[in-house]
This record gives structure tokens, C-alpha cells and sequence, in this order.
């Protein structure tokens, strides 16, 4: 029987979204700073430039593509990065809050910042 992916225990809402600069806190590529090209919220993961590279053996397909080995970002779990405060321009937590107008934005833990563009 196949294995099911499981899904985050946030079900599909991450802390962090694609653009947003991160900086990775564990793993082999510790304290590289990236941003964030793709996240996948119902796998829990991210895809941060120049954090993870694999290589990646690829087939020619046709006469346009050719064949090779390229290096390529890998998926990390989102738990693994931490959002850099464009204020105070440090890794920090974020919370949540609500705006006058209704919208809920998300906040810097450390100065208080509201990140959400």
C-alpha cells in the first residue's frame, strides 16, 4: 500500500509565502539567507534559491532540449526557515493581527512590523 502524505499540522495555511526573504535554521544549509521561489502549503514546504541544491540528471526530450546534469533547489520544510524582518532586518516570529479595515496581516514578533505587503 502506498504511503499518504501526510499534511501539516496547520492544515494548509503557512507562516511564510512566496517572495518573502527567509533564512534557513537547521540542516547542512544553515544561515543562508534566500527567497522563497515556491511554496507548496499542502506538503508543509518551501523552495528557497540557493538553499538545498541537488543535481538533477535530465533526459534530452526532442531535438530543442538537451540532456544533462543541472543543479536544481530542493523543497525544505517551511518549519526549517524563519522569516527575515525587512525593519529590523533579522530572523523573527510573526504573528497574526487585525487592521481597522478587517484584514488580518501578519506582524514581527521583534518591532512589531507589519511584513504583509
Amino acid at each position: 500500500m502506498p504511503r499518504q502524505k501526510s499534511t501539516p499540522r496547520w492544515g494548509n495555511r503557512m507562516h511564510v509565502r512566496k517572495g518573502d526573504t527567509v533564512v534557513v535554521i537547521s540542516g547542512k544549509d544553515r544561515g543562508k539567507k534566500g527567497k522563497i521561489i515556491r511554496a507548496e502549503p499542502a506538503t508543509g514546504r518551501v523552495v528557497v534559491e540557493g538553499v538545498n541544491v541537488v543535481k538533477r540528471h535530465l533526459k534530452p526530450r526532442g531535438k530543442s532540449m538537451q540532456g544533462g546534469i543541472v543543479d536544481q533547489e530542493a523543497a525544505v520544510p517551511s518549519s526549517k526557515v524563519m522569516l527575515v524582518c525587512v525593519r529590523c532586518n533579522r530572523p523573527s516570529r510573526l504573528g497574526r493581527t487585525s487592521l481597522k479595515d478587517g484584514r488580518s496581516v501578519r506582524v514581527c514578533k521583534r518591532c512589531g512590523e507589519v511584513v504583509d505587503r
